[in-house]
């Protein structure tokens, strides 16, 4: 066995290991194109869309007219459906206008409530004579049943997706079918149930046709089925069924072979299909020159023989009929105006064509193609090949749109095209700068936001690293400006003053977070966002942070120094740079993440929002830094006191937060203790709802105040709060949470 592992590493190594990657990428590309999932398939479609809105077909000929239930029509007659005898008049007045055959992209399954007997049923007042009068009538259905046996009219079926409709009737009219090369059943679409019309109506049909659509993945329409296994019955399309009624043929022959369906015979007329029955629709763009109105039709506004020959589909285009369909060159045309387009690509010979064989010569493209970019990239070099690649890609996009522009022929060449990319690539790159890429790479992510020192040791050690992301625990922090809009304000007329005091307030602050082991996430405008413990392990990465924290405040104190006496000497009103700094600890989704294109090494989940959250508070509540109860867990040697119990916004559970005061000197302090027990006595009595022993507390804890430590705002809100409950006291279950309103 080792032995063969050996063989085959030799084998690889002689051949070389780029071609060996290229080959067995030609063969997973040949395995996709068989397995052909969906957004292949899509991409392979909105292709064949582009050539359609490139060259939409050109209307040469109108053997059909669409005869509209239109806006103007309920206008004129009121809300569908109508009376039956309204359409059996319709059929009469077709007929009468020299109509070939008429279609209807309607069904009607149920009895027409409008009939005599119905109404007999429903209208209250009527004495038994009316009534009796009434019942005797004719159905509406049956008038419009004899009308249909009156003229050449193929009525609309359904398919449905489960197994409902009675699939022992057959009806006289009925297309009969025969096969050259074997039955189509297993190709063939497949639809478990049947909605038909009632028999008044499909008795007297010359014919019945399925009307429905099954647009594809992304809902556009481009396929329209000829012949489907409807209810275990082979069954036409309204649009097929439409065109043999009109020219008196009985039977329609289907033509298969090993790979599915070729195409359907229809008087001598050859439809070519996809393996599956259906036919590609050649559109062109919507045409309202196709549509008549019904009520033009039933007022005889035609001129006598206005449709001599011509075939009439019946159907809706009002909006609130709810048939309205997207094609590759329309956003939304009327459903019925597919079935006619159909009709009209049929007729004038200008279907699409999507033969069976297409696979194969796209899986042979693949091989050609690819195979070829293994043998001449290592024998030509990178550059050659790609100038030979790109001519290669030229010849095969024109090959394709000339098989569409002159035969109607879809082949696909996208997938061969990114197939050989892929190929080139892999052998371009697979040998050249491997790791002097992977440390270039590693510097140029990490160089702006990590130290020096860090990036030195990433990539000595890329091992470190995990790239594409992993889950680990962070403390994270942000930082933001104070009274940023009031600053740029005095800067109006100096932005590139701004711009330089920006750098000159984020230099600083950057140094201190890199120098404590952060790394800097991003910049966002006047705010830093900043994380620690990542890409590299830092145990002690909470309490980096909170030292981080202190010592960017210490870093902005001496920069305002500089900045008060710069703007005294030139005149200029001083407004100190203030910041508010949040920092939050959990556990977060850290690593590359973005796009293939662009991407930063960044951190998401739950505690980088709250950490967003936290810092938005800082000015509520008139302190420098809050920081998450995790956080303080990790750091218990820093100055620490609790401020609120709050439900900030896009969160449900309380959070506990608390203000970083200072580090583990003032920690350790008697003084800090002290203050730190009244001011925990003060929080504790607040929530407690005893409002003159946390106003005794607070004062109390103002008088152990440490020199370093001010609270004065924070004191100053818990005061005004206190003072409102004295006036309006909470529930009695209040848990002492605050909400906030603003993030």
């Amino acid at each position: 066995m080792l032995r063969f592992i050996q063989a085959i590493a030799d084998k690889i190594l002689t051949i070389g290991l780029g071609r060996v990657l290229g080959l067995l990428l030609v063969f997973l590309f040949v395995m996709l194109r068989v397995w052909d999932p969906i957004p292949v398939e899509l991409l392979r479609l909105k292709t064949f869309d582009i050539y359609q809105i490139v060259k939409p077909r050109k209307v040469t000929a109108r053997p059909v007219v669409i005869i509209d239930i239109d806006e103007e029509s309920l206008k004129t007659y009121g809300q569908f459906p109508w009376p039956r005898t309204r359409l059996a008049i319709l059929i009469e007045k077709l007929h009468a206008l020299g109509a070939a055959a008429i279609g209807f992209d309607i069904l009607f399954p149920e009895q027409d409530r409008m009939s005599p007997k119905s109404l007999a049923g429903d209208i209250a007042g009527i004495d038994d004579t009316m009534r009796a009068t009434l019942e005797k009538l004719p159905s509406n259905d049956m008038i419009f049943g004899n009308a249909i046996g009156g003229a050449r009219v193929v009525v609309g079926q359904s398919g449905y997706h489960e197994p409902i409709g009675d699939a022992s009737r057959k009806w006289q009219s009925e297309a009969s079918f025969a096969y050259m090369g074997g039955k189509p059943d297993p190709f063939l679409l497949k639809f478990p149930g049947i909605i038909e019309n009632v028999p008044e109506i499909e008795t007297k049909a010359a014919g019945h046709g399925i009307v429905t659509i099954r647009p594809e993945q992304d809902g556009i329409v481009r396929r329209v089925p000829a012949v489907m296994k409807v209810k275990g019955k082979t069954s036409p399309a309204l649009s097929i069924e439409l065109m043999r009624v009109a020219t008196g043929q009985k039977t329609i022959l289907i033509k298969r072979d090993d790979a599915g369906l070729k195409s359907i015979v229809l008087a001598g007329a050859e439809i070519p299909t996809d393996r599956n029955g259906q036919v590609w629709v050649y559109f062109s763009k919507h045409d309202p020159t196709r549509f008549i109105s019904i009520k033009s039709i039933l007022e005889d506004e035609l001129s006598p023989g206005a449709l001599n020959g011509r075939l009439a589909l019946v159907g809706a285009s009002a909006v609130g009929l709810h048939d309205l369909k997207p094609t590759p060159v329309d956003g939304a045309v009327p459903g019925v105006e597919v079935h006619a387009q159909l009709i009209e690509s049929v007729l004038t010979r200008s279907t699409l064509l999507r033969p069976n064989y297409a696979i194969g010569v796209e899986m042979l493209l693949i091989i050609v193609v690819g195979v070829g970019i293994v043998v001449l990239v290592p024998m030509l070099g990178a550059l050659r090949v790609l100038v030979t690649g790109a001519a290669v890609a030229v010849i095969l996009a024109a090959g394709s749109w000339l098989l569409y522009d002159r035969y109607l022929i879809l082949i696909d060449v996208l997938l061969p095209l990114a197939s050989s990319f892929a190929i080139y690539f892999v052998l371009t790159f697979i040998n050249y700068f491997r790791e002097e890429l992977q440390r270039n790479a590693i510097r140029g992510a990490f160089g702006q936001y990590l130290s020096p020192a860090l990036v030195q040791q990433l990539t000595q050690d890329p091992d470190m690293l995990v790239l594409g992301g992993e889950t680990r625990e962070i403390t994270v922090m942000f930082s933001d400006v104070r009274q940023f809009t009031a600053i740029s304000e005095t800067y109006r007329d100096d932005p590139q003053g701004l711009t330089t005091l920006m750098n000159r307030f984020l230099s600083p602050l950057s140094d201190v977070i890199m120098e404590r082991k952060g790394t800097i996430d991003k910049y966002m405008g006047d705010a830093i966002m900043a994380f620690w413990n990542a890409p590299l392990e830092d145990k002690a990465h909470a309490g980096n942070a909170c030292d981080a924290a202190l010592q960017m405040l210490s870093e902005l104190s001496d920069l305002n120094i500089h900045l008060k006496r710069e703007a005294t000497e030139a005149g200029r009103e001083f407004i100190p740079l203030r910041a508010g700094i949040g920092i939050n600890t959990g556990n977060c989704l850290v690593g590359n993440l973005g796009s293939t294109r662009r991407f930063n090494y960044s951190a998401l989940g739950d505690a980088v929002n709250l950490a967003s959250r936290i810092e938005g508070l800082t000015k509520h509540y008139r302190l420098s830094v809050l920081t998450g109860d995790d956080t303080v867990r990790l750091a218990p040697d820093h100055a620490f006191i609790e401020v609120d119990m709050i439900r900030v916004v896009g969160k449900q559970i309380p959070q506990r937060i608390y203000a970083l005061l200072g580090g583990p000197e003032l920690a350790a302090s008697a003084s800090f203790r002290e203050f730190l027990e009244q001011h925990q006595q003060a929080i504790n009595s607040y929530r407690a709802m005893d409002w003159a022993d946390a106003s005794f507390a607070l004062a109390s804890a103002e008088k152990d105040l440490p020199a370093a430590v001010d609270v004065t705002g924070l004191y100053a809100l818990y005061r005004d709060r206190i003072r409102q409950f004295q006036l309006n006291a909470p529930p009695k279950n209040w848990d002492g949470v605050y909400i906030a309103t603003k993030k």
